[in-house]
């Protein structure tokens, strides 16, 4: 199973703490001083608040053209994509052909990646539609299962996927978002954490090659 769990955040908490009770020789209310605490905490409070604020997959509800992963991954398609670090820096580009074949619930999405640095890589995706929308995958690199969600014309996957690093391997993961434009493009954004920690994020832009 992964750490991320596609369709739910962290809950805010419902109520703030009462104030302490002002001591008999505080400043009065007004003074200067006073007045600052007051903008500090209070804009302390809305960055708590803020920080709260989460987008879950449910928002997208109703969005059209509504998603469905075996019409969108059924047949040749393309995507464009690259890897940004934590600073936004773009440090890697890559392609990948791919062709998606369904029978039924059962799919098979088979990757095929060139790098800008010339490497190539391959990645077979077995895929299997759950009902109402969810979805469980595998792959080799991948470990355990990915699971996801679709909801009108957005998925959320995630996922732990084991990756190549300085001749050793380590599991990071992925909470990948995907947007359907339209019948033949889809924008692809997917965050990466290990141990927590923000690695940087992959974007790609998937076009499908036939109607």
């Amino acid at each position: 199973m992964t750490t991320l769990q596609p369709d739910t955040v962290p809950a805010c908490p419902r109520s703030l703490e009462p104030p302490a009770q002002r001591p008999a020789n505080a400043r009065p209310v007004g003074t200067p001083l006073s007045r600052r605490a007051a903008l500090v905490a209070a804009a302390g409070a809305t960055l708590a608040l803020g920080g709260c604020a989460s987008v879950q997959i449910d928002d997208f509800a109703g969005e059209q053209p509504a998603l469905d992963l075996r019409q969108y991954f059924n047949g040749p398609l393309v995507a464009h994509g690259v890897f940004q670090d934590r600073s936004g820096r773009v440090v890697r580009r890559f392609v990948v052909q791919m062709t998606g074949t369904w029978n039924g619930d059962d799919g098979v999405l088979d990757e095929h990646f060139t790098y800008s640095d010339g490497r190539t890589e391959r990645r077979v995706w077995r895929l299997r539609h759950e009902g109402n929308g969810h979805y469980s995958g595998t792959a080799d690199d991948v470990v355990g299962q990915a699971r996801g969600r679709a909801v009108g014309n957005a998925f959320r996957w995630a996922y732990t996927l084991r990756l190549p690093y300085e001749g050793r391997t380590i599991d990071v993961q992925f909470d990948d978002w995907m947007f359907l434009v339209d019948e033949r493009v889809m924008l692809n954004r997917a965050e990466m954490r290990k141990f927590g920690v923000r690695l940087g994020e992959v974007t790609l832009s998937f076009t499908r090659l036939t109607p």
